[in-house]
């Protein structure tokens, strides 16, 4: 997976064949030198030294510089064999540098020549020592190779002891400087090695992140499409409520009166009515299909669609109907016309069915934030906290009421039922003013 961050080694990328030696991020120096180095540069002192040892050697220096070299040579071949496997910076390296100093030491006092073995404390005190001695050991260092750079110890003479501390100012102050350069540079590359730790650790977690983000999108789409789903299966369901099964109703109710009537006439207005109900039943069965408003809102804006409703309502049912608008009437988005329309077909029938009233008021009120719809009868009224009946159809219960309430909330809305036996029924439906775009 691509994360956009830039591409790190892995860990062991850069590691080095003495990485342990290099405390600090310090390059080492090349292994050939570190194990090969002293004993080359022994040899070359040592045949420095036997060349000139007529001309800048008694005999007891002479005689000092052969055990000398035989010591250090020595100490080396231990230090080979077993003093390099021992713990980084330990007592075993703190004497090794130790003895290896007096020896570069000892040797240049015989001859300034030997300085060439003593150079070695420059190379490795950073290697062997532990910190707080590294600096010491090169100071060491520096005062053996301004004693061979004056001819040899001790100074003979206020001038070459001047000499002598100049010499060992130089070597020391460039050797220090040379050790403060290099722990400065170690630091920036710990800091900048710490930094692509925290930027790897950081790549890793992203990447994570990631995958896991995927994951979660996948579960998201599902649940969508799941979600979906369910609301189309219950849009289609309030559709057939709101629409086939009250056309259906009304169709039963008026074949019903027609079956019951002696008057041809009046059967034939019967028949016509229920071919009518039929029509417009299965015209608003395809508008369902299509998921298209209602027929009523096709040519007439809300308020207008609503009055026709309760007059052919009211004719229908014989039940006294009135229709009332409050407030600035302004044109409304089309899901709240629909699902308010929808709200006082459902109301309107659930009275005829079961309200028994005389009179039925239907108020659309438009207010600064909020449209409302209240449905109002005198009709018997009941307990709405009795459980719902699931019978198709009431304020009470059954998928009217569920129904309306759905339809409310689809639109941000709430649906408020009062009613009590005896007192007849009021329902509220509020929802936010959209207005149509």
């Amino acid at each position: 997976m691509t994360t956009g961050l830039p591409a790190l080694p892995p860990d062991d990328a850069a590691d080095a064949p003495d990485r342990e030696d290099a405390p600090g991020g310090v390059p080492p120096w090349p292994s050939w030198f570190l194990n090969g180095g002293p004993y080359v540069l022994l040899s070359i002192g040592a045949a420095l030294s036997a060349v000139s040892a007529d001309a800048l050697m008694s005999a007891a220096e002479k005689r000092a510089a052969i055990a000398l070299t035989g010591g250090a040579l020595a100490l080396q071949v231990w230090w080979s064999l077993a003093g390099r496997r021992r713990r980084p910076r330990g007592p075993a390296q703190q004497l090794y540098c130790l003895l290896r100093w007096a020896a570069g030491f000892a040797l240049t006092w015989c001859n300034p020549l030997f300085a060439v073995y003593a150079l070695l404390g420059y190379f490795d005190a950073e290697r062997l020592l532990p910190r707080r001695l590294v600096r010491p050991a090169l100071f060491a260092t520096a005062v053996t190779m301004a004693g061979s750079n004056i001819g040899g110890l001790p100074p003979a003479g206020g001038a070459q002891w001047l000499g002598f501390a100049a010499l060992l100012a130089l070597h020391a102050g460039l050797a220090l400087g040379f050790d403060r350069m290099a722990v400065t540079e170690a630091g920036h590359a710990a800091s900048k090695a710490a930094a692509m730790a925290d930027l790897r650790r950081a790549n890793i977690r992203l990447t994570q992140a990631l995958q896991e983000n995927a994951g979660l999108h996948a579960q998201l789409l599902l649940q969508a499409r799941e979600a979906g789903v369910a609301d189309e299966r219950g849009r289609l369901a309030a559709e057939i409520h709101d629409t086939l099964a009250q056309g259906l109703t009304g169709i039963i109710a008026q074949l019903q009166a027609a079956a019951d009537g002696s008057d041809l006439a009046t059967t034939r207005d019967h028949v016509q009515r229920a071919s009518a109900l039929a029509r417009h039943s299965l015209g608003e069965a395809r508008r369902s299909v299509q998921d298209l408003g209602p027929g009523q809102l096709e040519h007439d804006p809300l308020p207008a669609a609503l009055e026709k409703i309760v007059k052919v309502w009211s004719a229908e049912t014989g039940v006294r109907g009135e229709f009332t608008v409050t407030g600035e009437v302004e044109p409304l988005h089309a899901e709240i016309e629909a699902a308010l329309l929808r709200i006082a077909q459902e109301a309107l029938a659930n009275v005829a069915r079961h309200a028994g009233a005389r009179r039925t008021g239907v108020t659309l009120s438009f207010m600064d934030d909020e449209v409302s719809l209240d449905v109002r009868d005198d009709g018997s009224g009941f307990d709405p906290s009795a459980p719902p009946v699931r019978d198709g159809g009431g304020l009470g219960g059954g998928f009217g009421l569920t129904g309306m309430r759905a339809r409310a909330e689809r639109v941000a809305g709430t649906l408020v039922l009062e009613s009590a036996p005896g007192l007849g029924t009021a329902l509220s439906a509020q929802v936010p003013l959209v207005r149509h775009d």
